[in-house]
């Protein structure tokens, strides 16, 4: 294959963007369709065709921070990762900029054709990530903050759906996950981040828990819920405890990757909480597509 398209198809970080459909698919779910009574025309609709156009809105300014936040780490990643697309020279920096922007502005036109309030949503999102890739990354606290509001705000462009934001503080838990898989993100090159792996482990904790909770709250058939976290809990904590145990970039690397591809399980677990068992399922479905293309291409 084109050594030059696979060096742009690198930066968009292709394994990473299931995580971010699965978001909008949690969202609907959380903003109220199951509840409304038009699942009846989930398939075949304008509803699905929304769904539709929100997934791939958050596909692309998934895609779209992630290649700008390359052309804002070009002069680190020189030394830290020299064999990155833009600093081996296989993608100029010039065009990886205009490829970056033209990607989150059609994230942003998609979820204007749904609504005018999903494309507010998807404009303060692009805010939000070019906010964590040119500023708010450099510093250690509000660096994971800003990322973890990126996924929040993601999932609320899934609730926007119809407009129901009744259950806007479910935002906080991605927000609280993602902080956690940053910091642990942060030893990634040189390791010896023991101490944030530990804090990471509390706030997994913590949303374990919040989900745990919403599943008792929000559903009468808890056991499938609970099946998913289980599974969600079990997939997160096993190579981070192992990138506690040998605390080397390579087991650090790895609880990173689980991490961000297990978004998919901890949105299936909130989702059936507000839904249905099959609806889990398909949400779960974008997991082997994710970890299929975490063979091919790199996650962090």
């Amino acid at each position: 294959m084109n050594s030059t398209f696979l060096g742009y198809a690198r930066l968009a970080r292709p394994a990473n963007l299931p995580t971010a459909a699965a978001d909008i698919l949690a969202g609907v779910a959380i903003g109220g369709v199951f509840a409304s009574g038009v699942t009846s025309d989930f398939l075949g609709s304008v509803l699905f065709t929304h769904i539709l156009c929100l997934m791939f809105s958050s596909v692309f300014l998934y895609a779209g921070g992630v290649i700008l936040n390359d052309v804002f780490d070009f002069k680190i990643d020189q030394v830290e990762r020299p064999e990155r697309p833009i600093p081996s020279g296989v993608v100029p920096i010039a065009a990886a900029t205009l490829y970056g922007s033209i990607t989150l502005v059609i994230g942003i036109l998609l979820a204007f054709l749904v609504s005018s309030i999903s494309g507010g949503v998807a404009f303060a999102l692009a805010m939000a990530i070019l906010l964590y890739d040119g500023i708010a990354k450099k510093y250690d606290f509000f660096g994971p903050l800003s990322m973890g509001l990126c996924r929040g705000i993601n999932l609320l462009l899934g609730m926007s759906i119809l407009g129901d934001f009744n259950y806007w503080f479910m935002a906080i838990i991605p927000i609280v996950y993602i902080f956690a898989i940053t910091l642990i993100s942060r030893g990634e090159v040189h390791g010896e981040n023991k101490n944030h792996i530990v804090l990471a482990g509390v706030l997994y904790g913590m949303v374990i828990l919040a989900v745990a909770s919403i599943a008792f709250l929000y559903t009468d058939d808890l056991i499938f819920s609970l099946l998913f976290l289980v599974v969600f809990a079990f997939t997160v904590l096993r190579p981070l405890v192992k990138a506690h145990s040998v605390n080397s970039p390579e087991n650090i690397k790895k609880a990173v990757m689980a991490g961000v591809i297990s978004l998919i399980l901890l949105d299936a677990s909130v989702a059936v909480a507000f839904s249905d068992w099959w609806y889990g399922l398909i949400i779960l479905a974008l997991l082997p597509i994710s970890k299929g293309l975490s063979k091919l291409f790199a996650v962090t």
